[in-house]
């Protein structure tokens, strides 16, 4: 009796070792992922977060449907962010590199004229196209509110954000003073970029709000922003 116990057990232990190496084997023979492909495939989630968030809202859109848009499964999320929140961060942060630098592209386009610089960004930003794409637009029209309910953290990166617009503004009320012949203080130029940007994202935000109700009027808060902007 003993003996064909003892049999057994060395049969299932057998059987065990054996099972084992193959799941050895078979994990070994799954691709590991390089460095190189993980940041591509944040690049990708962050990509389709933001389009997503931009569209539908932080709270609009689930990781699932993110995940999918970016062509991977759910699961694959926590390996690249630890929350929704986290990844809403990271598209604040990548939402606002990318509008400073188009600005950054804009005032290097007008190397002798700041007024032209303010102008052409004013024409880029106050347009039906910027409208009617927020998908694809500046991140401080589309996440204002999102940033504003989702506590301090995002606050924190929002209000950065804000800051990197601010400043670069302020250089170019500066820089067209100084064309014109005028010197206002820094104080009195921030003044000034701070309501110009404002000014900006609001009539975008508005125009948004009756688009689809009142195209008409949608397009008069466009035209009329644009209009009185460009006097500033």
């Amino acid at each position: 009796m003993s003996g064909t116990i003892a049999t057994g057990e060395i049969e299932m232990s057998t059987s065990a070792r054996t099972q084992r190496c193959r799941l050895v084997e078979e994990v070994s023979q799954v691709p590991r992922i390089t460095q190189e492909q993980k940041k591509l495939n944040r690049e990708k989630i962050v990509q389709a977060a933001g389009e997503g968030f931009r569209l539908h809202g932080v709270d609009g859109i689930g990781i699932e449907e993110l995940m999918k848009t970016a062509g991977m499964t759910h699961g694959g999320f926590y390996n690249h962010f630890s929350s929704k929140e986290d990844l809403a961060v990271e598209v604040y942060r990548q939402g606002f590199a990318d509008s400073l630098n188009a600005l950054a592209a804009i005032r290097k386009a007008h190397p002798r004229s700041a007024r032209a610089a303010l102008h052409d960004m004013v024409d880029r930003y106050v347009t039906a196209a910027h409208r009617d794409h927020p998908e694809t637009g500046c991140a401080s029209a589309a996440l204002a509110v999102d940033a504003g309910r989702h506590g301090a953290t995002s606050q924190a990166e929002y209000r950065h954000g804000l800051e990197g617009y601010f400043s670069a503004i302020t250089e170019m009320v500066l820089d067209r003073a100084h064309q014109t012949g005028t010197e206002p203080t820094s104080a009195e130029a921030r003044e000034q970029a701070v309501a110009l940007f404002c000014q900006m994202v609001g009539a975008l935000v508005v125009s948004r709000a009756v688009a689809e109700a009142d195209p008409g009027l949608s397009d008069e808060v466009l035209t009329a922003n644009r209009s009185q902007l460009r006097r500033s």
